[in-house]
């Protein structure tokens, strides 16, 4: 149902991916020398022929006297390789523990079974602040600093492109830093088992030029515009009726706090975070069958009349 990005895993897209890449292909590369040795050894050991004892004598031979030697050079080459590739991992979770310059931005990412809250404080102005849900924007070229946090159990944040997994544990904030080398979407990922949704519980990262994420942070800036058609009203009170006591809706009486902020929804891509691409009819269907969707969410699945989800649809779309 998502047209999300594929979650690839072989090429990386920012600096703070880079160095775990390269170290990822040289182990790669070790595991697969170690098969290659391993195997050319098992191969060399059953066609190997050794020579039959003289006529006469007992038929027992005596151990093969050249075996230990291989023993010996075997333990010494695999504790050699091995130190290396501990020495290169200690080196290069070095490299990627901090951002090479200072963060041009901060984040903070709260996950909940199954979705992703994500503010943007303003610590100089925080009228400035804003919530949206399971989709990052980021500048590009610019390291950004992401605080993580679980409101529930443990998930752990994934982006693979753009940077290595950080766990999220309740009661504790860990840090992280993402950097985009060029514009696109990355598609991100729970990737710790954290319940029955856990496979649908993804996230997108949208790296931008600067002047394109300032356009874009100065629309979220924005609370709901009134609405003045009667079908958008009659929306709205369906809305405040059946969805507020968990969405909240900036601008409006609807402030819900237990489900993802909705104020710029029409806006997103995705919705139920990257289960379904956000279309008027895919709107509906997950309002309307959520349990069906995504069981065991906390979505409800809604029943609601023609007119109203109509009217629900119509006010929906004025959320941009």
């Amino acid at each position: 149902m998502s047209a999300a990005p594929l979650q690839y895993l072989l090429h990386a897209a920012g600096p703070a991916s880079a160095p775990t890449y390269r170290l990822g292909w040289v182990l790669i590369a070790l595991v697969m020398a170690v098969i290659v040795i391993i195997a050319a050894l098992l191969i060399g050991a059953m066609t190997r022929r050794r020579t039959p004892p003289p006529a006469g004598t007992s038929a027992s031979l005596p151990p093969d006297a050249g075996g230990l030697n291989w023993i010996v050079i075997g333990t010494g080459v695999s504790s050699v390789a091995l130190f290396g590739a501990l020495v290169y991992a200690m080196a290069t979770l070095d490299s990627v523990a901090a951002p090479p310059r200072e963060t041009g931005l901060t984040i903070e990412v709260t996950a909940y079974d199954w979705w992703w809250k994500v503010d943007y404080p303003d610590a100089i102005d925080p009228s400035r602040s804003f919530v949206t849900a399971n989709e990052i924007h980021i500048p590009v070229g610019v390291p950004v600093r992401v605080e993580l946090r679980s409101a529930d159990v443990i998930h752990t944040f994934w982006a693979p492109r753009l940077a290595g997994k950080t766990e999220m544990i309740p009661g504790q904030t860990n840090v992280q830093w993402i950097e985009a080398d060029t514009p696109g979407i990355y598609r991100g990922q729970c990737s710790q088992f954290c319940g029955s949704q856990h496979a649908h519980m993804a996230f997108e990262v949208v790296a931008e030029p600067q002047a394109r994420f300032d356009a874009w942070r100065d629309a979220q800036l924005r609370v709901a515009q009134p609405v003045n058609s009667p079908d958008v009203r009659t929306g709205q009170r369906v809305f405040a009726d059946r969805c507020a006591g968990c969405h909240s809706v900036r601008g409006t009486p609807a402030d819900g706090m237990q489900a993802p902020d909705l104020t710029h929804l029409a806006s997103r891509r995705l919705i139920a975070a990257g289960q379904m691409t956000n279309t008027a009819e895919h709107r509906l269907d997950w309002i309307e069958h959520a349990q069906r969707i995504k069981p065991d969410s906390l979505m409800p699945s809604i029943a609601l009349s023609a007119a109203d989800a109509a009217a629900l649809d119509a006010y929906l779309s004025t959320l941009h």
